[in-house]
């Protein structure tokens, strides 16, 4: 099974996508801005957790976002499957917003700065039922 397809390019750009999808750039951009802040905050939730400042139980919705967002692309672009992309990223919202809520009472500091990627997420989910729709 090839998960990075090298026809991916050209598939992605030939599905008919909705009037506000924004041009491929703007992805690199987002996630040159987003993986930071992911890295940072989820490293800071794992940590807390090993040392037990924190229940590890908090830390489980963030390691099933991360498991749910490094699925996206192989399943996407891999396997070219809308309908499992838009599954797949409900659940990276899903588990993102469950992160949030757990993470709060904790901290506030660390839940609040998941709101660039809340948003994104949020738009991306959008994007990608769009897509599938479209492409029915």
């Amino acid at each position: 099974m090839n998960f990075f397809a090298t026809n991916a390019p050209g598939w992605y750009a030939s599905l008919i996508k909705p009037s506000f999808a924004p041009p491929a750039a703007a992805f690199g951009i987002a996630w040159s801005i987003l993986y930071p802040i992911i890295f940072i905050t989820f490293g800071i939730v794992f940590w807390l957790a090993a040392k037990k400042k924190i229940p590890r139980l908090v830390a489980l919705p963030f390691a099933l976002n991360l498991l749910y967002n490094f699925a996206f692309s192989p399943i996407q672009f891999g396997l070219q499957n809308n309908l499992l992309a838009a599954a797949d990223i409900i659940l990276v919202l899903a588990t993102l917003i469950w992160a949030i809520f757990a993470i709060w009472k904790h901290s506030k500091v660390l839940a609040l700065a998941q709101i660039p990627y809340l948003l994104w997420v949020c738009f991306a989910t959008v994007l990608q039922i769009s897509v599938t729709v479209l492409n029915a």
